[in-house]
């Protein structure tokens, strides 16, 4: 074993080491689920699919004590909060975000001031756009826009773990790392020197930098925690490390991907105090 760095505790986070890796996006033969075995503070990379689901390295099977079998397994129903007590937070926002369908529009909070927007025309497209509004002077005002790959079997707002789709909903964003250096921002950042090598030894060096910088999208996971962490409130069925993390020229197993530039400034840009959030699905669901 050996450590990566958490920088939020100031303390060694261990990791286990494995042989091969899933990359966002590309298929692996996985491991047998058997053998495989995890715990709710083992690190894993983000949602992929391998021959036992939304995992990679280290391949593992469900923690003890929580089931696959279903999202009503409320096994795991201690470890955290859920997914609507982290994505809401008092009355809504006075001033909806440009665009958004009143659903969605309601799930952002007064407090936040930074929103951004993942979208496709299409509920089965893997290619996508993401935009980045700020609330400033009574308004909303779109900074950038980028282009994105998301899952390469479209949003689905019901998604379940190996089913390459990415979470339609609001989401909050807590947390970062990645294997690279913290390149400058607010947000809590571990990083992980395994994750790229790791990568690279699975799939080649077409995936060696995909993990250099990440951010956690908090779709069934607890916020506060490293990105790589497995613990899943909403079960393990629903599948989980759902990322921001660097593109790959396809689509994939639930993360939306960037260009290194494009994350870098997302990095940099986003404001924890800012209370941020993440609205995704497409178009014909998530816009007006």
């Amino acid at each position: 074993m050996s450590s990566g760095v958490h920088r939020r505790l100031g303390l060694p986070v261990l990791v286990v080491l494995a042989l091969t890796l899933t990359a966002c996006g590309a298929d692996a033969d996985g491991g047998d689920a058997d053998s495989a075995q995890a715990d709710s503070t083992t690190l894993a990379a983000p949602a992929q699919q391998t021959s036992i689901g939304d995992l990679a390295a280290p391949a593992q099977s469900a923690p003890a004590g929580s089931s696959p079998a279903g999202p009503d397994d409320d096994a795991a129903s201690d470890t955290g909060p859920t997914a609507s007590e982290s994505e809401t937070a008092g009355p809504a926002h006075s001033v909806p975000v440009p665009g958004l369908k009143q659903e969605y529009a309601d799930q952002i909070p007064q407090e936040t001031s930074q929103v951004l927007v993942a979208t496709s025309p299409d509920a089965k497209s893997e290619e996508s756009t993401l935009s980045f509004y700020r609330f400033e002077d009574e308004e909303w005002t779109k900074l950038k826009t980028f282009s994105t790959h998301n899952g390469s079997n479209g949003w689905l707002k019901d998604r379940h773990e190996g089913d390459r789709t990415t979470p339609i909903g609001v989401f909050t964003l807590s947390d970062a790392g990645g294997y690279r250096p913290d390149p400058g921002t607010e947000l809590p950042y571990t990083q992980d020197d395994h994750l790229p090598s790791s990568a690279t030894v699975a799939y080649g060096p077409d995936y060696a930098s995909v993990f250099d910088y990440i951010i956690a999208i908090d779709y069934n996971r607890v916020p506060g925690n490293p990105p790589t962490d497995t613990t899943r409130p909403l079960g393990w069925d629903k599948g989980g490390g759902i990322w921001l993390h660097l593109d790959h020229d396809s689509g994939t197993n639930g993360c939306v991907t960037l260009e290194e530039s494009d994350l870098k400034w997302l990095l940099r840009t986003i404001d924890p105090d800012a209370h941020p959030r993440i609205a995704m699905g497409p178009e014909d669901e998530l816009k007006k």
